[in-house]
């Protein structure tokens, strides 16, 4: 059951200042995970990066040296195609952060509206808003193939 405070009305008439406050709340709490996530994929990604170039150096290597040692070269240029798509699946990983940025872009706005609006403006005279993403979506790309990443 809610107590009084939390049903009566924002001096601007909207939530009631503890409902906003928690919504407000709510909002703030996804925000920072999805900050959280965004840092855990960057992370992951610059670490498969790293070892998937590493494992394409290896294989230039090889493929140079297989002439000298009578290699067959064939296992080499399916590793090394095999490498190429890993590393362009990593394009997921910049779409992600795209998607996250402008997730928490949007989460900010509505909880800075939500506080401007039942709490009223700050003590400077003005609340700050910050603005909410242009654009209702940065990637437009749903599915990965080679070739048909659009990176913003």
């Amino acid at each position: 059951m809610l107590t009084s405070d939390a049903q009566t009305p924002s001096p601007g008439g909207g939530l009631p200042l503890v409902a906003a406050a928690d919504l407000q709340d709510h909002l703030m709490v996804a925000s920072h995970d999805l900050e959280r996530l965004q840092r855990l994929l960057e992370d992951a990604g610059e670490a498969l990066m790293g070892h998937f170039y590493g494992a394409s150096n290896q294989m230039n290597v090889l493929r140079d040296e297989a002439p000298k040692v009578n290699l067959d070269l064939a296992p080499i240029q399916e590793a090394m195609q095999s490498l190429a798509g890993a590393i362009t699946a990593l394009q997921f990983q910049d779409m992600a952060t795209q998607l996250i940025a402008h997730t928490q872009r949007r989460l900010r706005n509505c909880a800075d509206r939500i506080a401007r609006d039942a709490m009223g403006d700050d003590e400077d005279g003005e609340a700050i808003v910050e603005d909410a993403p242009m654009r209702p979506n940065p990637v437009t790309q749903d599915e990965m193939d080679a070739g048909s990443i659009d990176l913003f």
